[in-house]
C-alpha cells in the first residue's frame, strides 16, 4: 500500500527530530529564551530606536527620522575627530601586543627553570578585573604621589613631577599602555597555543638544510604562527575599537577632548544628552566597521594559511 505524503513527512521529521534531539532541545530552551530576552532584544531594540529622534528630554515627541540620525553622526566633524583618535588608539595598542606577546610566546616556549611560575605570574595583569586596572594605573599616573613620578624622580630622569594625563599630546599613548598592559598576557597565550602545535619535524629538516635560529624562525615559525596572529588581532582589534573603561576611568575624555575617542562619544550623546536615537545610530557605526575589519583581517590573513 503508497503511503500518503503527510505521513511520509511525519516519518522523516520524526528521523530527524529522534528523541534525543528534542530532548536537547527542550533543554537548551530556558537558555535561549534568556539569551533571546537580555541580547537579542536589546540588539534589535536599539536598532529600531536608531530610527527615531528620541530624546529623554522630550520623551512624549519621537519622530520618525529614518537614517536622519546617521547623516547627522556621519557629518559631525567630533565624530571623525573621535574616528582619528580610536584609530590612532586601535593601531597603536594592538603593534604593541601583537610584538610584546610574540616576544612573551618565544621565551615561555622554551625550557628553563621557573616556567610555569613565570606563566602564572605573567597572567595576573589579565586576570585584574578592568575597574581595577584603571584605578591602578590612575593611580601611578598621578600628578601628586604617583608611582611613575615617584620612581623616575628617584633616578634622576625628571626634576620636578609631572601631570601626565593633563597632556594632550601623551592621553592617547598613556592610556593605551594601561591597555595593552592587561591584554598582553592573553594574547600571549594564544600564541603560544599556536606556536607548541608546529610540527618538531620542521624544525629538525630546516637544521639538517642548514638553516639557522634566524632563518628557522622567519621561514617556519612566523608562517605557522598566522592562525594565533589573525585570532589576537581579531580579538584586540575589536577589543580596542570599543573600549569605554579607561577613558571613563583616567581622563573622561579629557584633556581638551584630546581622549574623545567613538566609545566615549556614545557614552556621551547616550547618557550624558540624553539622545539615544543618535546614540544607537553611532553604536550601531562603531559595530558595522569593527565587523567589517574583522572580516578584512579574516580574508586577508585566512585565505593565506
Amino acid at each position: 500500500m503508497r503511503s500518503s505524503p503527510k505521513r511520509d513527512i511525519k516519518f522523516r521529521l520524526a528521523r530527524r527530530f529522534d528523541y534525543e534531539s528534542r530532548s536537547a532541545a527542550l533543554f537548551i530552551l530556558p537558555v535561549m529564551s534568556v539569551l533571546a530576552i537580555v541580547a537579542v532584544f536589546p540588539i534589535l531594540y536599539s536598532f529600531y530606536t536608531s530610527f527615531f529622534n528620541l530624546k529623554l528630554t522630550r520623551p512624549h515627541r519621537v519622530p520618525f527620522v529614518w537614517f536622519d540620525n546617521y547623516i547627522k553622526v556621519l557629518s559631525d566633524e567630533l565624530f571623525w575627530a573621535s574616528v582619528s583618535r580610536t584609530v590612532s588608539f586601535t593601531v597603536m595598542s594592538v603593534a604593541a601586543i601583537l610584538v610584546l606577546s610574540l616576544s612573551i610566546a618565544i621565551l615561555l616556549n622554551e625550557s628553563f627553570r621557573g616556567r610555569r611560575l613565570l606563566s602564572a605570574i605573567i597572567l595576573i595583569p589579565w586576570a585584574i578585573p578592568t575597574v581595577a586596572n584603571g584605578l591602578l594605573w590612575k593611580w601611578i599616573y598621578d600628578s601628586g604621589f604617583g608611582a611613575l613620578n615617584g620612581l623616575l624622580f628617584q633616578l634622576g630622569i625628571i626634576d620636578s613631577y609631572i601631570t601626565w594625563l593633563g597632556d594632550s599630546d601623551k592621553t592617547i599613548p598613556l592610556i593605551s599602555n594601561s591597555f595593552v598592559w592587561k591584554e598582553v598576557p592573553l594574547a600571549a597565550i594564544l600564541i603560544l597555543v599556536t606556536m607548541k602545535s608546529i610540527p618538531e619535524d620542521l624544525y629538525r629538516a630546516a637544521k639538517v638544510d642548514g638553516a639557522n635560529v634566524f632563518k628557522r624562525f622567519i621561514h617556519i615559525t612566523i608562517p605557522s604562527l598566522k592562525p594565533g596572529f589573525m585570532l589576537v588581532m581579531i580579538y584586540e582589534t575589536m577589543m580596542a575599537i570599543r573600549h569605554f573603561d579607561l577613558f571613563f576611568l583616567l581622563t573622561e575624555g579629557g584633556p581638551a577632548e584630546a581622549s574623545h575617542v567613538v566609545s566615549w562619544q556614545i557614552y556621551v550623546e547616550t547618557f550624558r544628552n540624553l539622545s539615544f536615537g543618535t546614540g544607537s545610530a553611532m553604536s550601531y557605526i562603531l559595530a558595522l566597521v569593527t565587523f567589517a575589519l574583522a572580516y578584512f583581517i579574516i580574508r586577508t590573513l585566512g585565505s593565506k594559511l
